[in-house]
């Protein structure tokens, strides 16, 4: 085996469009790849110091949504532009966005998936950013997207995932087998 120093490698790493007003409601967004689930009903991520950072200074509520292939080119611009130097940045997008309806933050209609979060806590803050807990309040999905079930089908997503070690995304495949089912065949 080759041997890598240390880098942040974890695979694969969603990529969060994150969303939110500041103190005037101009609405905001930002591509972070450092994040995951917490709690059954928490995420976390891994904030630098950006417009997001400082619109969630005023305001605790935000939405996470998945990048997909449709909307990978989009959702790059928001990681590499700032919003404090890039006055029409959302703009550029094209991206049609509503209030969502339970946490005062925007949704970005072209996104099947939405997560209505509120922050909890901000863990080691520095001017370099922190560590941000925030409870999933609600969860939209777009009736398109959801399975024969009811819920939603992340095949019919098309969600990509970012790869720090190419600096590429890559869309997400087909399914492969069945959680906490399929390894029952070796008991």
């Amino acid at each position: 085996m080759k041997s890598f120093k240390s880098t942040a490698w974890l695979l694969p790493q969603p990529v969060l469009i994150i969303g939110t007003y500041d103190k005037n409601g101009k609405l905001n967004a930002m591509n972070a790849a450092w994040g995951g689930q917490w709690d059954m009903h928490e995420i976390i991520i891994s904030l630098g110091s950006h417009q997001t950072t400082d619109n969630l200074k005023d305001n605790d509520d935000l939405t996470v949504t998945f990048a997909t292939a449709e909307t990978m080119i989009s959702s790059d611009y928001v990681g590499i532009v700032s919003g404090r130097n890039t006055p029409d940045k959302m703009e550029k997008t094209g991206w049609t966005t509503e209030k969502a309806s339970t946490v005062n933050a925007p949704v970005f209609k072209e996104f099947p998936m939405t997560l209505e979060c509120r922050v909890k806590q901000k863990i080691d803050g520095t001017e370099a950013g922190y560590y941000l807990v925030a409870e999933i309040v609600n969860i939209l999905c777009d009736e398109k997207y959801l399975a024969e079930d009811g819920k939603p089908d992340v095949e019919k997503m098309k969600l990509i995932t970012y790869d720090p070690v190419h600096h590429t995304y890559i869309q997400l495949g087909k399914t492969v087998g069945k959680a906490f089912s399929d390894g029952k065949q070796l008991k």
